[in-house]
């Protein structure tokens, strides 16, 4: 599909891309929504924690919910989804990936932008023991990323997934890297990476051999966190290699599903080849939005309801 209009336009106070990112990344809070949590035992011997919340009526319908970078299944754009969709006919199933759910996983890999073989076990999980005919796709940033990459890399799909909406995506994981290098970026990039080294140094404790304390001392970016762990823990040659495999830009072409991608221009997380307008122009399963404004995951909406999660609700409910 052609780029599709988007309608978005925030107060002036939300027209600034930063102020955006971090009042709903810091500030914003969403009452209301009650999850239970389930422990799902991967075939590694590792575990993701899910966490559920009901619709308020029946429904054979889901959405999963894909957080993004060092977030959970309790940030506010995960439960302000949540919150919609439960009010509106859908359970949600919101995934803590590796090691996010407020307990280490036990093997030395964690979670990465492209680790769906975790995304392809939680789907089957589902399958296998509830009754959902219609089950959609919902991902933040790395989670976006995530789940347009398990769309367009494999041949088929269950025949339950009907839709997706990936926001604030960086298809290019390069390119979005050396944006949040420049001095714009850079208090969440040690943001990032504070949380990124304490997590790193917990897993030390369980694998003091693969893990030293010079290997800590050389992260000063997150290039560098790739390069000294997410490459070697997930078996790629380095961060760039980590990169060029992992970005979903070159998976879009084969997307089969609807799926609706939402990247706001003013966001500072995102450089020029995260904005997939060729090919979505090629693929007619591919409905991208470019919002002047929203910033990365922000997007401000009256009543505490987000515009990316009032399109998502729109759009899976028309397709």
């Amino acid at each position: 599909m052609p780029e599709v209009t988007a309608n978005y336009s925030p107060s002036i106070f939300f027209k600034s891309g930063h102020l955006s990112t971090i009042y709903c990344g810091l500030v914003r809070r969403v009452n209301g929504v009650t999850q239970k949590r389930e422990r799902l035992r991967l075939a590694d011997g590792d575990f993701l924690d899910l966490d559920w919340s009901q619709s308020t009526t029946s429904t054979r319908k889901l959405v999963i919910l894909l957080h993004g970078l060092e977030g959970d299944g309790q940030r506010p754009y995960i439960t302000g989804s949540a919150k919609l969709f439960n009010q509106n006919g859908f359970d949600a199933c919101a995934v803590n990936f590796r090691g996010c759910s407020g307990e280490p996983n036990r093997l030395y890999r964690s979670y990465h932008s492209g680790a769906t073989e975790d995304l392809e076990e939680v789907i089957s999980h589902i399958l296998n023991t509830y009754p959902y005919s219609e089950i959609y796709l919902n991902g933040f940033s790395l989670g976006g990323n995530l789940l347009l990459k398990y769309l367009g890399e494999r041949n088929t799909v269950p025949k339950e997934i009907k839709g997706a909406a990936a926001i604030s995506v960086p298809c290019n994981l390069q390119s979005s890297c050396e944006q949040l290098l420049t001095p714009k970026n850079v208090l969440y990039a040690q943001r990032f990476k504070k949380h990124l080294i304490a997590k790193l140094r917990q897993k030390q404790h369980l694998f003091p051999e693969l893990i030293t304390d010079s290997d800590i001392k050389n992260i000063n970016t997150l290039k560098d966190f790739d390069d000294i762990y997410t490459s070697r823990a997930h078996h790629f040659k380095d961060a760039l290699d980590y990169y060029t495999q992992c970005s979903s830009l070159q998976f879009l072409p084969d997307i089969t599903v609807p799926s609706l991608i939402i990247n706001a221009k003013n966001d500072s997380f995102l450089g020029e080849e995260c904005y997939p307008i060729f090919e979505a122009g090629q693929n007619e399963n591919l409905f991208l939005e470019i919002p002047k404004y929203g910033g990365h995951v922000g997007f401000w909406g009256k009543n505490n309801c987000t515009y990316t999660e009032k399109r998502s609700l729109d759009f899976f409910n028309s397709h």
